[in-house]
């Protein structure tokens, strides 16, 4: 890809980041219209879960596919597309006439976002080569997610309480169309230049891992007996899948990529980061609406404390990473999340006006610090011909945490609710959710440290080495 100007340069993240944006809005705003949609589709807690989790598995299962296939025939293409199908698949949300057609649209959605968020990490990459001006990229990237958390809800809320639930999905409409606009004036072709195979089986074993894993889940509350079998077949699709991708010499999983301690590190930190956020908002939403009866406005401008924070601290985290690496943020968000959620767990935080702001404040500063590590430790160090397989790595693992975390803390509140009205037994049945989202921060506070330091580095190098030097092997083997 040519060099572009400064100006080009920042007008390509600025597009890329709108792809981010209706991509986060629409799991926020979707949020907060939970409580309503459960009563106009008459959905149960199950029902909700799979409202959330269709679009983030079907996404998490799909995203490396995207990567790759974008490093072959080309970014700009696929990003272009992506736009194209989360559009649709965002009308066909707002048609949607029951829970079932609803959760099939959503999967249509995901659909399109696994072709924009990787892609357009991917394309980031690529336009800022220097590691500083790559860095604060990132940084804004990560602060589109703190826009969008503070925009979703209030947005979502307005909408919600005035028009319904159906004109959440519209929103994207506009948005897409002018990203896809502006991408096929102003943003540059590019592709790796030996682009990686095909891996249907590693896609398939992907697929049956992510959806038997979180059927297990959700379902397990409601009806064990089924929730078993597909236990088991995760376990055997997990299994499979780290026997099968090392023999192949372009796997979909590159597991080389995890002799990287922090590589493995910030996959590990995605999971764990994005489950608390699953869970998190999946609780309080609820919470708010469902036990305080606030309106789904009343309830947008709850979550503020907590957006503001992310949106603020953000694109400080991505200058603190680039001027000082990923060690400070990461310490920062784990300890903050950690204490937001131990508030919850020990204190009930949510059951006064002080508390709840407190702990919705520490868990966006959290967040903000949080994503921009996850990223550039992620792509840093990797050959930049798979760029896109490396974002693609750490997309995944963002979607895959909060798949996870919405379906562990959703079956958790189930358990616990059972027969009783949320009112009554809601702060008692989500304590055990409050827990589960400790441990995810401080995983995040444990793991941050111990990936970011000389000895982590060290792998992150001889990795970087050894990928360079099979790449090298087989190009000449390949013009042999």
């Amino acid at each position: 890809m040519p060099e572009l100007s400064p100006r080009r340069r920042l007008l390509v993240l600025a597009i890329c980041c709108m792809s981010l944006l209706i991509v986060s809005l629409d799991n926020t705003v979707l949020n907060v219209a939970l409580p309503s949609l459960q009563k106009d589709l008459h959905a149960d807690t199950a029902g909700l879960q799979w409202t959330i989790d269709a679009y983030t598995l079907v996404l998490a299962s799909l995203l490396m596919l995207a990567g790759s296939t974008a490093d072959r025939i080309g970014r700009k293409r696929v990003f272009m597309a992506g736009l194209v199908v989360f559009g649709l698949g965002s009308l066909l949300c707002s048609l949607a006439p029951s829970l079932d057609l609803l959760i099939a649209a959503r999967t249509v959605q995901a659909v399109g976002g696994s072709m924009l968020n990787p892609v357009a990490m991917s394309i980031i990459t690529n336009t800022f080569t220097d590691p500083r001006e790559r860095a604060r990229a990132i940084g804004v990237w990560g602060a589109v997610v703190g826009i969008s958390m503070a925009a979703g809800p209030l947005v979502g809320g307005l909408l919600v309480d005035s028009v319904g639930w159906r004109s959440i999905f519209w929103i994207n409409l506009p948005v897409g169309l002018a990203a896809l606009l502006l991408t096929l004036r102003y943003v540059p072709e590019s592709r790796a230049p030996e682009p990686r195979r095909v891996d249907p089986v590693g896609q398939v074993l992907v697929i049956v891992l992510f959806g038997a894993l979180t059927y297990a889940i959700i379902e397990a509350p409601h009806a064990p007996a089924t929730a078993v079998p597909f236990a088991v077949l995760a376990v055997v699709a997990l299994v499979a899948l780290l026997r099968y991708e090392p023999r192949r010499a372009e796997p979909l999983i590159d597991l080389r990529f995890f002799r990287s301690a922090p590589f493995s590190g910030a996959t590990v930190i995605a999971v764990s980061a994005f489950a608390a956020l699953g869970g998190f908002l999946f609780l309080s939403t609820l919470y708010l609406q469902n036990v305080r009866g606030l309106s789904a406005l009343e309830a947008g401008l709850w979550m503020l404390p907590m957006a503001v924070p992310t949106f603020l601290c953000a694109p400080l985290s991505g200058r603190l990473v680039g001027s000082r690496g990923p060690r400070v943020p990461l310490a920062v968000a784990g300890v903050s999340m950690t204490v937001s959620a131990l508030l919850f767990a020990l204190f009930d935080a949510e059951t006064s006006d002080a508390g709840l702001f407190v702990g919705y404040a520490l868990f966006g500063i959290g967040f903000g610090f949080v994503n921009a590590p996850i990223t550039n430790t992620a792509v840093s160090g990797m050959p930049r011909a798979q760029a896109g397989v490396a974002a693609a790595v750490a997309s995944t693992s963002r979607q895959l945490g909060q798949t996870l975390g919405v379906a562990v803390v959703g079956a958790v509140l189930a358990a616990g609710v059972g027969a009783s009205t949320y009112r009554d037994a809601f702060v008692s049945a989500a304590v055990p959710g409050w827990w589960i989202l400790t441990a995810c921060g401080l995983a995040v506070l444990v793991l941050g440290l111990l990936t970011s330091g000389p000895w982590a580095r060290g792998t992150a190098e001889r990795t970087a080495q050894r990928l360079e030097t099979a790449q090298s092997s087989a190009s000449e083997r390949i013009h042999a």
